[in-house]
């Protein structure tokens, strides 16, 4: 077993993510429409498949979520996936307003048939109720912000800002703001290692070591000339492990500390905010059909 998963299993669902299912359960019947927000460079990774048995309940749209961080090519192929499986996926980078304002037209599409009911009841002006949830870290306060065109949700680039339920009323749409839920048990390695990656995780339970090593493994096989670029690296790397990727950034960057051992540590928390960051350049970990 690895040191990721010896260490995260501990603290994988926290006591709050267990009352925010709880809370979902409760007030999906007062939904409308789901907004399931994922992380565009992790999509696969991060659909949280306890908050999908509630979206599958209710007309949803997949947001492929920091799509300005993802490989954009990668990202369309991801976009028709997602359409190929008769789902409805948008890529918004949610700090940007154009893209969140396509979103509006795409909210208007999937519920014109509940607008239609509204208005022969003579609902006229009904708002629409909309929950936006996903993983930790995805971005889902930012991307409520940007929609309403103020700063009304708590937003922070870093797990569990959020952590109770917030309503947030704007013209037209009623927001549910969720916190960050993750699942009782990843069965999949690669999975727990992707969300780490891009901070779904609190770094505090993990081995940073490990997860640079790893990430820094795929980047070599994925961006390799991101990587060398990045850390002007000049020599081979075709063959390296992730652990050898760090140890030559660690003497780039000068990571040394006395008796001129490498501090590792100190190495594996640049990269892992160089890569948050998009310092490497736009990087996707995961391919659709793959």
């Amino acid at each position: 077993m690895s040191k990721l998963t010896d260490k995260t299993n501990i603290q994988w669902f926290p006591g709050h993510m267990t009352k925010t299912l709880r809370m979902v359960d409760v007030e999906i019947k007062n939904i409308d429409i789901v907004l399931m927000l994922l992380d565009a460079r992790i999509p696969f990774s991060s659909i949280n498949p306890e908050l999908k048995k509630y979206s599958d309940m209710k007309p949803y749209l997949y947001i492929l979520n920091k799509a300005d961080l993802a490989d954009e090519n990668i990202t369309q192929q991801w976009v028709q996936y997602f359409k190929n499986e008769d789902n409805i996926a948008l890529a918004v980078n949610s700090k940007n307003r154009g893209d969140v304002n396509r979103l509006k037209k795409e909210i208007d599409i999937a519920l014109n048939e509940l607008k239609n009911r509204q208005l022969n009841k003579g609902m006229v002006g009904s708002k629409v109720r909309v929950l936006v949830c996903g993983i930790p870290n995805v971005g889902k306060s930012t991307f409520i912000n940007t929609f309403i065109g103020q700063v009304r949700a708590k937003a922070a680039d870093k797990p569990g800002v959020t952590r109770g339920k917030q309503w947030i009323t704007t013209e037209g749409y009623d927001f549910l703001d969720i916190p960050g839920v993750l699942w009782p048990k990843f069965e999949n390695q690669k999975i727990a290692s992707n969300l780490a990656l891009i901070g779904s995780i609190k770094s505090e339970i993990l081995d940073v070591e490990e997860i640079a090593s790893d990430l820094l493994q795929q980047i070599n096989s994925l961006y390799k000339n991101s990587l060398i670029d990045r850390f002007n690296i000049t020599e081979p790397i075709n063959d390296k492990s992730g652990y050898e990727l760090l140890e030559i950034i660690a003497r780039k960057r000068g990571c040394v500390i006395s008796g001129g051992e490498l501090d590792l540590q100190r190495a594996a928390t640049i990269v892992l905010s160089e890569f948050r960051s998009a310092k490497f350049g736009r990087i996707s970990l995961e391919i659709p059909f793959q």
